[in-house]
């Protein structure tokens, strides 16, 4: 009898650990995956610690310097600002912000997703109407007009203002796939089993709907944040955010005015633009991974494919 009990009990740590190791193992075993989060490591590592990167700088990287417009060097690697800055100097410091911007409006859009998609599926009724009803308006909204009317506005360059704006532009798409997913589930044993033992609604929404949604919450981000990313730069690039700031995009603004093409600089142009387009790239590869978590029957589909090469 022990054994057969100690038999059946056997699996149940495996069954816990599951959920933990999953996404480390369908990043690993998914090379697309795996590429997207070493570049995004190499973002936050160039976030975290610029100085790194840029060892011979010392001070303010938008320091003016006596070299204007000169072309890449041993020295400038990139090349220099019509002001003598260098490039590669701020192109590295202009990580940080671009990258918070990125992960704060992807938790803020994927909160309001979350709150509002999850909310209209699981109470229903009037409650499920007028925030659909909300969702619909926002989604059928010219987001990127709005977004310029907005942050021209209301906070004339201001970073606190952009990054609100793209919240509030932002949640609408996920919050309807946060709905499907939990009509899905809404009537599913272990929730009703919840409702008899008498357990309040944020209980259940909170401890027992959302951990099933995790990798669905989680894709939501990467896609916020890509969104982010890309309309960020979109607004600094016509001068709509801080000038004065140090951002890709506003890197591409000050390429534009100063001429960087005309001047023979394209580095100082793509540098930025390029930098943009593979922050983007890492959050886009790693939604492979999560799609492997969620859908598992992509997983043996791969490996059938790996045998029979």
């Amino acid at each position: 009898m022990s054994a057969l009990v100690a038999g059946t009990a056997a699996p149940a740590p495996t069954a816990a650990r599951r959920p933990r190791g999953g996404l480390w193992r369908a990043i690993l075993h998914n090379r697309k995956a795996m590429l997207g989060a070493v570049l995004l490591l190499l973002f936050v590592l160039l976030a975290a610690f610029p100085h790194l990167f840029v060892p011979w700088l010392h001070g303010d990287p938008r320091a003016i310097g006596d070299l204007p417009l000169e072309h890449p060097s041993g020295k400038h690697w990139l090349g220099t600002t019509g002001l003598g800055q260098d490039v590669y100097a701020q192109l590295v410091y202009s990580t940080r912000e671009s990258l918070i911007i990125a992960v704060v409006v992807g938790l803020g859009a994927t909160f309001l997703s979350v709150i509002i998609g999850v909310s209209a599926a699981y109470l229903g009724g009037y409650a499920d109407d007028a925030l659909s009803m909300l969702t619909d308006v926002f989604l059928v909204l010219p987001t990127f007009p709005l977004i310029i009317v907005l942050a021209t506005y209301a906070g004339k360059g201001n970073l606190t203002v952009i990054v609100v704006v793209l919240i509030l532009t932002g949640w609408s798409y996920g919050a309807r796939q946060m709905r499907a997913q939990a009509l899905s589930l809404r009537n599913r044993d272990f929730l009703e089993s919840a409702r008899v033992r008498g357990e309040r609604q944020s209980y259940i929404i909170v401890v027992e709907m959302l951990p099933t949604m995790t990798s669905l919450i989680v894709a939501n981000f990467l896609g916020a944040a890509l969104y982010a990313v890309l309309t960020a730069a979109g607004l600094q690039f016509l001068g709509l955010g801080d000038p004065n700031s140090l951002s890709w995009g506003t890197m591409l603004y000050w390429a534009q005015n100063q001429g960087a093409l005309v001047n023979g600089l394209p580095a100082w142009a793509l540098s930025p633009g390029l930098a943009v387009a593979l922050l983007g790239v890492s959050f886009a590869l790693l939604n492979y991974a999560f799609d492997e978590i969620s859908n598992p029957a992509l997983r043996p589909v791969r490996r059938r494919r790996a045998r029979s090469h």
